[in-house]
């Protein structure tokens, strides 16, 4: 295996499936699937989750709403999507610790650095709630921030593109696609991967990128075995 301890990073908005929010259970048991055959190579799994199916805070403040209340908000969304996410795993068989940073003792652990990475070497999946749990902060930044405070080898930023283009492929259809591609590059041609604060935390520690297509069966695995799927950003 490529990688022997990996941070994925999914979108809430992915879990809608076909719906207009909420959480498809479809979807649900596939990203389940896709996890754990992973799981099952002996891959070392940490999950962050974001909250846009269910709310999201930039939008609240948009639309009058205190942004750090929205924030605030946005973070429990993530908590409700990873006690969903944790409730799929099980039911395959894996064994899931809910870890967050906003203190809900009645459904989840506070987090704790050492506590996540004895968790990971016992071979439990770890799911961060609540994103870094200050308002301003998105859960690409949080998946930065615990991807490299629990050692991870790489971020896995699973989305509904097979990678990252030189424009937008839905709007764009001369938009070329990259197979590798160097931070610098990232930032001198303005390509939208992951908000500025995540992307620059993910740079300063060298912790690689790999932005794929998540829902295309097998491509978790086909990434950890090193195969060429999708876009890795690196240094």
């Amino acid at each position: 295996m490529k990688y022997k301890r990996i941070l994925l990073k999914l979108s809430g908005e992915a879990l809608m499936g076909e719906r207009q929010y909420g959480i498809d259970p479809k979807i649900l048991a596939e990203y389940a699937d896709e996890i754990k055959q992973i799981h099952d190579k002996g891959i070392e799994v940490a999950i962050v989750i974001g909250g846009g199916n269910i709310f999201r805070g930039v939008a609240g403040a948009s639309n009058g709403m205190d942004r750090v209340q929205g924030d605030y908000m946005g973070m429990l969304a993530t908590v409700i999507n990873g006690m969903a996410l944790q409730g799929a795993l099980e039911d395959k068989g894996i064994l899931t610790r809910l870890q967050t940073a906003l203190k809900i003792e009645a459904i989840a652990e506070p987090y704790i650095k050492r506590r996540a990475v004895r968790h990971l070497e016992k071979g439990r999946v770890v799911i961060f709630g609540a994103g870094t749990g200050n308002p301003y902060f998105t859960t690409d930044t949080a998946a930065v921030l615990r991807g490299v405070e629990v050692h991870a080898d790489v971020i896995l930023k699973g989305t509904r593109v097979d990678g990252i283009y030189s424009a937008d492929p839905e709007k764009d259809t001369t938009a070329t696609k990259f197979d590798y591609i160097s931070f610098e590059e990232v930032l001198k041609k303005g390509l939208n991967v992951m908000d500025t604060t995540a992307f620059t935390l993910s740079q300063e520690n060298k912790l690689p990128i790999v932005v794929f297509d998540m829902n295309k069966r097998g491509n978790l695995l086909k990434i950890c075995e090193g195969e060429n799927v999708g876009t890795v950003v690196n240094i």
